[in-house]
């Protein structure tokens, strides 16, 4: 779970660029007295009791329990430092050679890093929804069910903007949730979270929604739904039911001072999960769209210097040169009230309309320039952002030999003084055991050069339990042992 130092409160208003007690002495005559005092009253105004009915979770969890996954990751930590050496230690003192005896060698290299987190069956055939915080860097990714059965994970796909990651297990009939539109959520109804804070399997907490459309600092893209459900280290990635057993929500992230709950944490809309979802599994990248403006919300001193009505909209501070905004005509100081029919009462609401448009369509706005309404077509650029996805583009082959290639462009086959060879983007499982790292360069296999995907797959599909890779990494190249099996 990610965590947050709260160390101020969220501003409302701000610069978005694209969110008494005692103890009382008993005495039992004193006590006699005040309930006889008491009593005729009580019997007097003969009122019935009136019994409150709590929320019961108990059908949510028996239903969307077998769902709910635990998922355990492995990853790489920062190298060690080198042990202490005794150059500074003259060989004539009496401690050196005790030193030199009983000097314990420290470990080099990286050592592994263990991590916890939650993820929720979306599909019978092992499609997993999860946070990307929860698989990033990971190089083994564990999926138990509650059934105890367990399954090495191939990772379909990591969009850090959204949060969002897609699993896949070989696994076939598996349990699924429910999903629901998160439009339907209102604020102050009982949610439900399930999920493995600090490794306790399929823990049940619930409470309500505090808030919908939150925007946390660098989250510009997601509209949070704030709740008071106990959320901690190890929730990541879980689900949030409603009470009709609909999952609406991921958990994502809390803010505290301690590191543990504190009564704020947030889930990322399932209509969101859902959009990034489709995209990583089809295309294998997030594509968002992109105004190129910078907003600010507006307040009450700001709607009247710009003739509103009310405090309402997204103001343009800023237009980038040459941006789709700029080639639209939007300038300093206009209000942008609506987008696509859609009302911005906000401006931090701006933001993720804009990113869920696909680029290249045409986006209607109701913007206020000098007090006066006018409606302006805009094509909407593209999100330009490097590695907001990674995605499994070797297909089946990352679950067996573990690896996220691409071909060589010209300018890098020409920088390396190779003609074909594909670069490692992730590994993980038997690749990654072996050594393999990102950035590495796949240039054969069993003595077969290999210039594309395709290639590599035929390859792997003809080989046995054991492959010799030759690998380049900087300048040198190096053949690599992987055991299949």
């Amino acid at each position: 779970m990610r965590q947050k130092m709260l160390v101020r409160s969220l501003i409302a208003a701000g610069v978005i660029a694209a969110g008494v007690g005692g103890i009382a002495k008993y005495d039992p005559a004193v006590f006699q007295q005040a309930v006889a005092a008491v009593a005729p009253a009580v019997t007097a105004s003969a009122r019935p009791a009136t019994t409150v009915a709590l929320p019961d979770f108990t059908g949510i969890v028996e239903q969307n329990g077998p769902a709910v996954v635990n998922i355990s990751v492995t990853s790489k930590a920062e190298k060690n430092a080198a042990a202490p050496d005794m150059q500074g230690l003259d060989p004539s003192n009496p401690f050196y050679e005790f030193f030199r005896q009983f000097r314990v060698p420290i470990p080099q290299g990286q050592m592994p890093q263990q991590g916890i987190g939650s993820g929720f069956i979306v599909s019978a055939d092992g499609i997993i929804l999860t946070n990307a915080h929860v698989v990033d860097g990971a190089s083994n990714v564990n999926v138990k069910l509650t059934d105890k059965r367990e399954f090495m994970a191939k990772v379909i796909g990591v969009d850090k903007p959204s949060d969002i990651a897609v699993l896949k297990i070989d696994a076939t009939n598996l349990p699924i949730v429910t999903l629901d539109r998160a439009d339907d959520v209102r604020v102050g109804e009982w949610v439900v979270a399930i999920g493995s804070p600090y490794g306790f399997d399929n823990t049940v907490t619930s409470g309500i929604v505090s808030a919908k459309a939150r925007t946390l600092p660098g989250d510009s893209y997601v509209p949070f739904i704030q709740t008071d459900v106990a959320v901690n280290p190890g929730n990541s990635g879980g689900p949030l039911f409603n009470m009709k057993g609909e999952v609406v929500g991921i958990n994502s992230q809390i803010f505290t001072h301690s590191g543990g709950y504190q009564g704020l944490s947030f889930a990322i809309p399932i209509d969101v999960a859902l959009h990034v979802k489709d995209q990583l599994v089809q295309h294998g990248s997030v594509t968002r769209g992109r105004l190129g403006v910078g907003i600010q919300d507006v307040n009450q001193a700001l709607a009247n210097s710009f003739g509103l009505k009310k405090p309402a909209g997204a103001l343009v501070s800023s237009v980038e040169k040459d941006s789709a905004a700029a080639e639209a005509g939007l300038e300093p100081g206009d209000v942008i009230l609506r987008y696509n029919d859609k009302d911005i009462s906000s401006s931090s609401q701006l933001p993720v309309l804009v990113a869920d448009t696909a680029p290249g369509t045409t986006a209607r706005l109701e913007v206020i320039r000098n007090g006066e309404a006018r409606q302006i077509n805009v094509t909407v650029g593209q999100l330009k952002n490097a590695k907001v996805a990674v995605a499994d583009v070797a297909g089946q082959d990352h679950g067996r030999l573990g690896v996220v290639v691409r071909p060589l462009d010209p300018d890098e086959q020409k920088q390396a003084g190779v003609s074909g060879g594909l670069i490692v983007e992730n590994a993980t499982g038997p690749a990654a055991n072996a050594g393999i790292q990102p950035g590495d360069m796949i240039l054969s296999l069993n003595g077969t050069p290999v210039k594309s995907v395709d290639q590599l797959k035929a390859l792997l599909s003809k080989a046995g339990k054991h492959v010799a890779l030759l690998v380049q990494r900087d300048e040198a190249k190096i053949f690599v042992p992987v055991d299949l099996s």
